[in-house]
């Protein structure tokens, strides 16, 4: 078992990043067969805001995590996107290079990690969400065995070549932007789940395990949804995740 209460380098860098206000919406949580979609998007792009849409519908679904990351990359055309990160670049950036793909690009939704494609394009994704379905998943749960205290749980599964990653993330559920300058000047977008953080929390090398994370460490600054995700290297096949809400005081 995994205790992040004894890592302390992980809690000084957790702690640098969360806010102390969140609270489990409920007691436990399981990945079922949820497939993970992501968007990668910016308010600076005028091709995007179909895409946005799209993943708000994906996230209504109960058998998809839909996550939206906004990119840094178009902030210099006249409008700085407020989510925009270099993280969110970075995992991009991660994905071109498992894809093979020349160049990264937005709107650009990634399905479980083994499939990508132009985020408008409903067809396309749909049809690889029903696929990513039929892939072995590993199992992640999380219960909350007391108030200070969330244990994630990662079971047992067919080793990987290499130990995967368990990812944390915080989003928040809804935004809504007026957008004064850039391509899309005068637009109102709708936003969801917009990924506000993210953070390597362990490994998973096949065996069953459990790590339990301060429940402070649960949620970012003012975020209302978290995920886990288990994933195959940089920008590889997503093996197994569950998300949840956070209730803020």
């Amino acid at each position: 078992m995994t205790n992040l209460f004894k890592n302390s380098a992980m809690v000084a860098v957790l702690s640098a990043a969360v806010g102390l206000g969140s609270l489990f919406a409920g007691a436990a949580h399981a990945a079922g067969d949820k497939v993970v979609v992501e968007l990668f998007t910016s308010q600076g792009c005028s091709s995007c805001p179909p895409a946005d849409r799209f993943l708000g519908d994906l996230a209504k679904r109960d058998d998809v995590i839909a996550l939206s990351f906004h990119v840094d990359y178009w902030n210099y055309l006249g409008w700085k996107d407020p989510f925009s990160s270099t993280d969110s670049t970075r995992r991009q950036r991660n994905y071109g290079g498992a894809f093979r793909i020349r160049y990264i690009y937005t709107p650009q939704m990634v399905v479980s990690g083994t499939h990508q494609s132009v985020g408008s394009g409903r067809g396309k994704i749909l049809r690889a969400i029903e696929q990513a379905r039929k892939s072995q998943r590993v199992r992640v749960k999380i219960t909350h065995p007391s108030k200070e205290v969330a244990e994630i749980t990662v079971a047992a599964g067919p080793k990987p070549a290499r130990p995967a990653t368990i990812w944390l993330f915080a989003y928040d559920k809804e935004h809504v932007t007026d957008i004064r300058r850039g391509e899309n000047e005068g637009r109102k977008i709708a936003y969801s789940n917009v990924v506000r953080a993210h953070r390597r929390i362990g490994e998973w090398n096949g065996k069953e395990m459990k790590i339990k994370v301060p429940i402070k460490m649960m949620g970012f600054d003012k975020q209302d949804g978290c995920a886990v995700i288990v994933q195959n290297e940089l920008g590889g096949p997503v093996l197994g995740a569950t998300a949840f809400d956070l209730a803020r005081k």
